[in-house]
C-alpha cells in the first residue's frame, strides 16, 4: 500500500464496529462520557453562536476585534461552566481543554472568513461524538484526543 492509499484509508475508510468497541475499551472510553463530552462541546458551540454579536450581515456590519472575540469566548466559557455546575458536572476553569476549545473556535468560527466552513461546525461536532455512525481511523483519533483532554478536566 502506498502512502496516499494509507492516508485515504485513515481519513475515510470505515472501521468495523467490533474494532471500534475494542478501541473504546483499550482507551477506557465509555459511551456515557462520550455523550457527555459531546454535550459539552455542542453546548459551547450553541452558546457562542447564539450570543455572538459580530458579523451582522446588515448594512451596518459589526466587526469584532480579537479582544472582543476573546472576551466573548471567555463569557461563553464561564456560562458553560455555570450551566454544567448546576448539573453537578464540574469543568475546570483553565487548562489545556479550555485552550484547545478556544483555539478551535477562534480558527473555525471567530476568525473564519468562509461562511461555508463556519456553517458545518455544528455538523462536525455532532459527527465526532455520534457513536452510532461509522468511524474512520481519523474520527477515532479526534474523538480520543478530545475525550482524554476533557476526561482530565471534568469531575462528575
Amino acid at each position: 500500500m502506498n502512502s496516499m492509499e494509507n492516508f485515504f484509508n485513515w481519513m475515510s475508510k470505515p472501521v468495523p464496529k467490533e474494532e471500534v468497541i475494542v478501541w473504546f475499551n483499550v482507551h477506557n472510553m465509555s459511551y456515557e462520557k462520550i455523550d457527555l463530552y459531546g454535550d459539552i462541546f455542542k453546548s459551547l458551540n450553541f452558546i457562542i453562536t447564539d450570543t455572538y454579536l459580530g458579523e451582522d450581515m446588515s448594512e451596518t456590519k459589526i466587526l469584532m476585534s480579537e479582544e472582543d472575540n476573546a472576551l466573548h469566548f471567555n463569557w461563553c466559557w464561564n456560562k458553560l461552566l455555570a450551566d454544567f455546575k448546576k448539573e453537578n458536572i464540574i469543568i475546570k476553569h483553565g487548562g489545556p481543554h479550555k485552550d484547545y476549545l478556544e483555539s478551535f473556535f477562534s480558527d473555525s468560527y471567530y476568525n473564519q472568513k468562509e461562511e461555508n466552513i463556519k456553517s458545518v461546525i455544528p455538523e462536525f461536532i455532532f459527527e465526532v461524538f455520534d457513536i452510532e455512525k461509522p468511524f474512520s481511523k481519523s474520527d477515532l483519533d479526534i474523538l480520543t484526543e478530545l475525550y482524554k483532554l476533557l476526561e482530565k478536566n471534568i469531575e462528575i
